[in-house]
């Protein structure tokens, strides 16, 4: 966890850093892809994610060292082979994961948050999973357990593995020419993250796109259809902590609402969408028929609004930062009530992005949280050792934010 954690602390600036110039650049283009409302929702999600990644708030069902005792035959020693084997093993199980991930109802929960955007950049790649708690994939790792890759190897390599995936979440690169023919590029993502019945469920690879075009599932940015993005039955939130859980939710009701008890079991397992006849008929979902007709999701706020919610990202980023740098003094449990309240942050400015008016009740649950906190540890886990004005603007923030956020909710927003 703390080794994660101080990594986190140089990739966060990295992709705000990048995400930043990718905004400039498209407005010196004549071609901004980053809303305001959609980037912050997508930033905001993938501190979640790395918050929960941090806590260690899962569970592996199948261990890779388990993996490794149990199934080794060789031992690969040489360095350069090693680290390769790992990544292509790594790129190899991302792929499948991938692929099950879109095509089965129950884990395309899990995957959803990641294609919830209606936009593509490098903001929406942040968008990741809070919702899977239970690790089940790791028999997929099989091949670098036979090879005998140690557990550090993948460790070290999984994080890289990740973080690559990043370049390629954005519109403003064209083909690339013989990279195209191996490197997942900017042009097959276009194509993975469209709703385009030609482009849905296509180029599920991570860094090697061999694996589409060897398992048959690739498919190539078509000059004459642009792709629209999104998933074909929209969100329609900023709330990435409500997103993560509005496909279980359905799952969840339409199991309990269909009368078949042999549906009440297999809605979890068929492909992704399907639904029992007569849930479907009681209760239908609208889908999005036309793609090219479709309005994007968005909530009308003035700059007064969406600089105050800017702001409420800010601090909290600064105070995931300090919780990312100093896990192991913080200690168990304080880091758990810690992320509750970085929890409750999001919650409570998305549901102001949204335009709830009852945004200011989770402001004020959010605010109890942190006072409880401040009460808890006076000087707030040793910040005031750095910035000995730190406390009293935490007090004073936890007051104020609640009256301010009143003050746009009884305004009736926007502002």
């Amino acid at each position: 966890m703390e080794t994660y954690g101080k990594i986190l602390l140089f990739a966060m600036p990295a992709f705000l850093i990048l995400i930043i110039f990718e905004k400039v650049y498209g407005l010196w283009r004549g071609n901004d892809t980053l809303r305001s409302f959609d980037t912050l929702s997508s930033i905001s999600s993938g501190i979640t994610n790395v918050t929960k990644d941090v806590l260690g708030l899962s569970f592996v069902v199948l261990s890779y060292p388990f993996l490794l005792n149990k199934m080794a035959i060789f031992e690969v020693n040489n360095g350069f082979w090693t680290y390769l084997i790992a990544f292509l093993a790594l790129d190899f199980s991302g792929y499948w994961v991938h692929r099950i991930s879109h095509k089965n109802n129950f884990f395309w929960n899990s995957h959803l948050i990641h294609h919830s955007s209606e936009d593509f950049n490098l903001a929406c790649a942040l968008r990741q999973s809070i919702s899977s708690f239970v690790k089940l994939f790791t028999i997929f790792l099989l091949p670098a357990a036979l090879m005998g890759v140690p557990v550090q190897v993948v460790a070290t390599v999984a994080p890289i593995h990740l973080f690559v995936q990043f370049w390629y979440h954005t519109q403003h690169i064209g083909r690339m020419g013989w990279l195209e023919q191996v490197l997942v590029t900017p042009s097959h993502h276009r194509v993975h993250h469209a709703i385009n019945p030609e482009y849905i469920d296509k180029n599920f690879a991570q860094v090697l796109i061999i694996w589409d075009k060897l398992f048959g599932t690739f498919q190539e940015e078509l000059p004459e259809v642009k792709p629209v993005y999104g998933i074909t039955l929209p969100v329609r939130t900023w709330n990435p902590i409500k997103i993560n859980f509005i496909h279980l939710g359905n799952l969840i009701r339409d199991c309990w609402v269909t009368s078949s008890w042999e549906d009440k079991f297999k809605i979890w397992w068929m492909p992704t969408g399907w639904r029992p006849a007569d849930v479907s008929a009681k209760f239908p979902l609208k889908k999005i028929e036309d793609v090219y007709s479709y309005q994007k999701y968005e909530t009308q706020a003035g700059i007064l609004l969406k600089s105050w919610l800017w702001f409420q990202f800010f601090f909290l980023l600064g105070l995931v930062s300090y919780l990312f740098a100093n896990i192991a003094k913080i200690g168990s449990p304080d880091i758990f009530s810690y992320g509750l309240f970085i929890f409750l942050q999001v919650y409570a400015y998305s549901e102001l992005m949204d335009l709830n008016p009852f945004a200011w009740v989770y402001e004020l649950l959010k605010s109890a949280w942190m006072i409880f906190m401040l009460i808890q540890s006076p000087q707030w886990f040793g910040l005031n050792q750095l910035f000995s004005w730190s406390v009293y603007f935490l007090w004073s923030y936890a007051v104020f934010s609640v009256l301010i956020t009143l003050y746009f909710c009884r305004a009736r927003i926007p502002d």
